[in-house]
């Protein structure tokens, strides 16, 4: 199993939105990077993810399950783009805010640290039981 982190601007779609999908989720679409595309390209269904507020917020709010693995996007007819399927699977007992994220050296060469901006990105082993520790939530 693999660990991912998705970024989303919570106005847009947020943790809500994905939990109101239940277990039919919804596709991770819009995403016009080709590295995020390609990460998508490589996770597999049952791999977990982060759920991540952007903006205001900066938390990992989440966590959610890739149910579906990458196949066209269906908000576009370019045939470059890709999603997959995610489903919530259980919220964070506190979020994790990115200055705590920051602030832990332990998570210092995490990509949400170096490239923050990145919408779809790994995530080690390690960076996932010491975020779901902060948070509280069981990873």
């Amino acid at each position: 199993m693999a660990y991912w982190l998705f970024k989303s601007e919570p106005n847009t779609w947020g943790w809500e939105d994905q939990v109101a999908k239940g277990d039919t989720g919804e596709e991770w679409d819009g995403v016009r990077n080709y590295q995020a595309r390609n990460f998508m390209r490589e996770m597999k269904v049952g791999d977990l993810g982060f759920f991540y507020h952007s903006m205001k917020e900066k938390s990992v709010v989440g966590i959610v399950e890739v149910i579906a693995e990458a196949h066209p996007d269906s908000t576009t007819d370019d045939d470059r783009w890709e999603c997959v399927d995610i489903k919530a699977v259980r919220p964070f007992k506190e979020p994790v805010s990115l200055d705590q994220i920051k602030a832990d050296g332990r998570l210092d060469d995490m990509v949400l640290v170096k490239n923050s901006r990145l919408s779809v990105q790994p995530v080690t082993d390690s960076e996932w039981q010491i975020i779901c520790d902060l948070g509280q939530t069981k990873p």
